[in-house]
C-alpha cells in the first residue's frame, strides 16, 4: 500500500471461507463515488489502481452460524483486483466510508494475494458515523497458496478481533483488548515514522552540537519504541 501498511510478525496466513457464505458480486466503482463523497483525484486513482472489486463474501449468522455480537452484525469480504502493486489507503477508506459494515479486503495483484483490514466500529459520539482507523496489513502470499480454517470463535465479533488480530505486527499484552492494542501498535507506528525522520536528519547534519542534541532525542524516541514494543 502507498501508505506503509504496517505487516504482521506472526506466520503470513490467507482464510479460507466457507462456500455458503459466498456471494461473489461486482461492486460498481460508480455506487462507491456516490456513497462515499468521492473527489476526483480519488476517482483517478480507483481508474488507475483498481481493476475491479467484488463483494466475496458475507459473514452473518444466516450464513456461517455465529450469533452477532454488538456492532459487528457481519463481516465483509471484499476482493479487488489491482492493476498495480501499491494501492492509495485512501481508496480502502472511500470504501469502508461508503459500507457501514466491518470489511476485511483482499487484494490480488500478479497471482499474489494479501489482506488488509482497520478496525471499524460506530462513533460513540454518533452511531451513524463509523470510526475508521489505521489500516494493517499482511504479506503478499502466493494466491493459490493453502489456506486455514477460520479461527474458531463465539461470535461475529471475536471473528472480528481474530481476523484483525492476524494482521497486527505483534501479539496482544496480557489482558489488553483489541482498541488498547491497536492504540498501542498506532503510537509505536508514529513513533517509527518520527525515528525514521530523526534517523535521516541525523545523517545530513554536519554540526556537531546539533548532532549530540538529535542522538539524544533518538535515544529518547527509542526508548519510547522498545517501551511500547515491550
Amino acid at each position: 500500500m502507498s501508505q506503509a501498511a504496517v505487516t504482521p510478525a506472526v506466520t503470513p496466513a490467507l482464510f479460507s471461507f466457507p462456500p455458503q457464505a459466498k456471494v461473489g458480486r461486482v461492486v460498481a466503482k460508480n455506487k462507491i463515488y456516490e456513497q462515499g463523497s468521492v473527489s476526483s483525484t480519488l476517482r483517478d486513482k480507483f481508474v488507475a489502481q483498481v481493476e475491479q472489486i467484488t463483494w466475496a463474501y458475507k459473514l452473518a449468522p444466516e450464513t456461517i452460524n455465529l450469533p452477532a455480537r454488538g456492532s459487528v452484525v457481519e463481516i465483509q469480504i471484499f476482493d479487488i483486483a489491482l492493476k498495480t502493486a501499491e494501492l492509495d489507503e485512501e481508496v480502502l477508506r472511500a470504501i469502508d466510508r461508503a459500507i457501514p459494515l466491518p470489511i476485511i479486503f483482499q487484494l490480488h495483484h500478479e497471482q499474489r494475494t494479501r489482506m488488509v483490514a482497520t478496525f471499524k466500529r460506530p462513533s460513540e459520539a454518533d452511531a451513524s458515523k463509523w470510526v475508521i482507523d489505521g489500516y494493517f496489513s499482511g504479506v503478499w502470499l502466493a494466491a493459490d497458496a493453502e489456506r486455514q480454517l477460520l479461527p474458531v470463535a463465539l461470535d461475529l465479533y471475536g471473528l472480528y478481533e481474530q481476523l484483525l488480530r492476524s494482521l497486527l505486527p505483534q501479539s496482544a499484552r496480557l489482558g489488553e483488548g483489541l482498541p488498547e492494542q491497536l492504540q498501542r501498535l498506532t503510537r509505536l507506528r508514529n513513533l517509527q515514522a518520527e525515528q525514521r525522520k530523526l534517523e535521516a536528519r541525523l545523517h545530513k547534519e554536519i554540526q556537531f552540537n546539533r548532532k549530540v542534541e538529535l542522538n539524544a532525542q533518538l535515544r529518547e524516541l527509542n526508548t519510547q519504541i522498545d517501551q511500547l514494543s515491550a
